[in-house]
C-alpha cells in the first residue's frame, strides 16, 4: 500500500511540476509586436464564393520582422494559416515552449490550437508570407 501511495504522490508532483514549467515557458514569450510591419495584403471575400462563409476573408500578407522585433504569443483559434518563410531566420515558438528555427524556403502550418510567436533571431528582416482565414472586425 506504501509504495502505491509514493507513485501516486509521484504522478502528482510531476503533474504540477509541469503545469509549473509551462506557466513560465508563456511567461518568457514575447507579448505583443516589435519591428513588425505588415504590407502588401491581398484579400477575397468569401461569402460570395464559399457557402457559411459569410464574413470571413482569406487573406495574404507580407510579413516583415526586424532584427531583434517579434510578432507576439498569439492564438489561431478560428484563423487557420499557412506561411512560407522567404528570408532570414526565425524563431517559432509554441505555447508548450518547444521551438522551431525558420530559415527561407520553410513553411509552417496554425491550426485552432496553435498559440505561438515569432522572433527574428538573425541579422536581416524575416520576410514571410502569411495565408490565412480571417474575420475583420465589425465595424
Amino acid at each position: 500500500m506504501t509504495t502505491l501511495r509514493l507513485a501516486y504522490a509521484l504522478l502528482a508532483f510531476s503533474i504540477i511540476l509541469g503545469w509549473s514549467v509551462q506557466a513560465v515557458r508563456a511567461e518568457d514569450a514575447p507579448k505583443g509586436n516589435v519591428g513588425f510591419t505588415a504590407s502588401k495584403t491581398t484579400v477575397v471575400e468569401l461569402g460570395p464564393e464559399i457557402d457559411g462563409m459569410a464574413g470571413r476573408q482569406l487573406r495574404m500578407r507580407m510579413l516583415t520582422i526586424e532584427p531583434g522585433g517579434h510578432i507576439g504569443l498569439h492564438s489561431h483559434k478560428n484563423r487557420p494559416a499557412v506561411v512560407y518563410f522567404m528570408q532570414g531566420t526565425d524563431e517559432v515558438g509554441l505555447a508548450d515552449g518547444s521551438k522551431a528555427i525558420k530559415h527561407p524556403g520553410d513553411t509552417s502550418m496554425a491550426t485552432r490550437n496553435t498559440t505561438h510567436y515569432h522572433r527574428n533571431i538573425g541579422k536581416d528582416n524575416v520576410v514571410l508570407i502569411a495565408v490565412d482565414i480571417f474575420t475583420p472586425a465589425k465595424k
